[in-house]
C-alpha cells in the first residue's frame, strides 16, 4: 500500500440518531487527521428542494424519513468526488425549509467523511463506504442536545422541537436509524467523548493512507 497510492478516496460513513454526537465524531476525526487531504460531506445538505411547496407544506414534511433526502444526488456527487472531480454541493436553508439557490464548490480530497442520520439506510450509499461508524447515545441525551441546537441554530421554539421529536424524530429513529446499526463496522458509545474509538479510527485511516 505504501508503494502504490490507493486508487480512489477513502470514504468514512458516520451515522447515529439526531443529537448522538456524530458531527462531533466527524469533526474529531477531521481534526486528528489534520494535514491530510480530507472533507466532510453532510447528508443534511441533501434535503429535497421544496421551492414549489408552501411554507405550511414544508413544515409538515417528515424530515426524519429517508424520502426527505435527495439520495440520488448525494450518491452522484460522492461518485464524482471518487473520480477526483469537483462538485457543487447544495446548501439547505433551515429557516425557509428548502434548498438555497446557492451552492458550495467542493474540490475532491483523499478522505471523504460522510455524515448523517440515514446514510446507512440505502445500500447504494453503504457500498461506497470503506468504514461505517454508528454513534450510539442514549435517547435522553440526544433530545436535550437537539433542543439546544434547534432553538439556538435553527430558530425553532421549544414546543415545536418537542412536538417534532415525539411525532417523527423518535419513531423514525427506531424504524429507520437504529436498525442500520447492524451495518456498522464500528459502534461508538457516547459520541465525541469516546477518545479511544476516535483514536482507533484515525489510526486505521492513517494506515490506509
Amino acid at each position: 500500500m505504501s508503494e502504490t497510492k490507493h486508487r480512489r478516496p477513502i470514504v468514512i460513513g458516520v451515522t447515529g440518531g439526531s443529537g448522538s454526537g456524530k458531527t462531533t465524531v466527524s469533526k474529531a476525526i477531521y481534526n486528528q487527521l489534520s494535514g491530510q487531504s480530507l472533507l466532510i460531506l453532510q447528508q443534511d445538505s441533501y434535503y429535497n428542494d421544496q421551492a414549489d411547496m408552501t411554507m405550511a407544506e414544508r413544515r409538515a414534511v417528515n424530515y426524519d424519513h429517508p424520502l426527505a433526502f435527495d439520495t440520488d444526488l448525494m450518491i452522484e456527487q460522492i461518485k464524482t468526488l471518487l473520480d477526483y472531480k469537483p462538485i457543487e454541493k447544495p446548501v439547505y436553508d433551515y429557516e425557509q425549509s428548502t434548498r438555497s439557490s446557492e451552492t458550495i464548490h467542493q474540490e475532491p480530497r483523499d478522505v471523504i467523511i460522510v455524515e448523517g442520520v440515514l446514510i446507512l439506510d440505502d445500500q447504494r450509499l453503504r457500498d461506497l463506504m470503506d468504514i461505517k461508524v454508528f454513534v450510539d447515545t442514549d435517547d435522553d441525551i440526544r433530545i436535550i442536545r437537539r433542543i439546544q441546537r434547534d432553538i439556538k441554530e435553527r430558530g425553532r421554539t421549544l414546543d415545536w422541537v418537542i412536538e417534532q421529536y415525539l411525532a417523527t424524530v423518535k419513531p423514525m429513529y427506531h424504524q429507520f436509524v437504529e436498525p442500520t446499526k447492524r451495518y456498522a463496522d464500528i459502534i461508538v458509545p457516547e459520541g465525541g467523548e469516546n477518545e479511544v474509538a476516535i483514536d482507533l479510527l484515525t489510526t486505521k485511516v492513517r494506515s490506509i493512507l
